[in-house]
């Protein structure tokens, strides 16, 4: 983990098969521009599937194994959507513990349209104010949260976005608060 805000931070992006492309490589394009490394985490090895909407897209290069990766190496964390993506990770206890620890740890984390699915299943969203894909709105209040529909909401060290057309709006945000720690 790097300290002080002129040192490079790291970023994991907890992704798998099912991401939408869109809201994992436009936000990782973004922090790198902005001097944030970055890092694909995920349970499998290799590359994973994105997808757009209901379409196979690009496949992506993981960059780390979930099993050989510690929160503790990260300054935040990056959730992206896609309806797979976040369904398959939440069944995975490694997955969710790890979402759990950036929260333990108090480290910034920002998760845009299903990402919050993950929140949810850390029990990590009671007393927050959070946005995400609308479907998840029941989820997101049955949890404890208090949700709304706007771009992007930010709570504490926590960054929520709904939907692709927000990711402007949601990389500055994220940005911010990764940079800021």
């Amino acid at each position: 983990m790097t300290s002080g805000t002129n040192a490079q931070r790291t970023i994991a992006i907890l992704a798998t098969d099912g991401v939408e492309r869109v809201e994992l490589t436009e936000p990782r394009r973004a922090l790198e521009d902005a001097g944030v490394r970055t890092e694909i985490v995920s349970p499998g090895e290799g590359w994973l599937q994105a997808w757009d909407r209901d379409e196979k897209s690009e496949r992506v290069k993981i960059d780390r194994r979930l099993g050989d990766a510690s929160p503790e190496e990260y300054d935040g964390l990056l959730l992206p959507g896609g309806v797979q993506n976040p369904d398959f990770l939440r069944q995975n206890p490694a997955a969710v513990n790890f979402v759990r620890a950036f929260f333990d740890e108090d480290k910034p984390v920002a998760a845009i349209c299903h990402g919050p699915w993950l929140l949810v299943e850390a029990d990590v969203v009671r007393g927050k104010h959070v946005t995400s894909w609308p479907s998840l709105k029941t989820d997101l209040r049955n949890a404890g949260a208090t949700w709304s529909d706007e771009k992007v909401v930010e709570d504490g060290k926590l960054v929520t976005s709904r939907k692709p057309d927000d990711i402007p709006a949601f990389t500055e945000r994220a940005i911010a608060a990764f940079k800021a720690g």
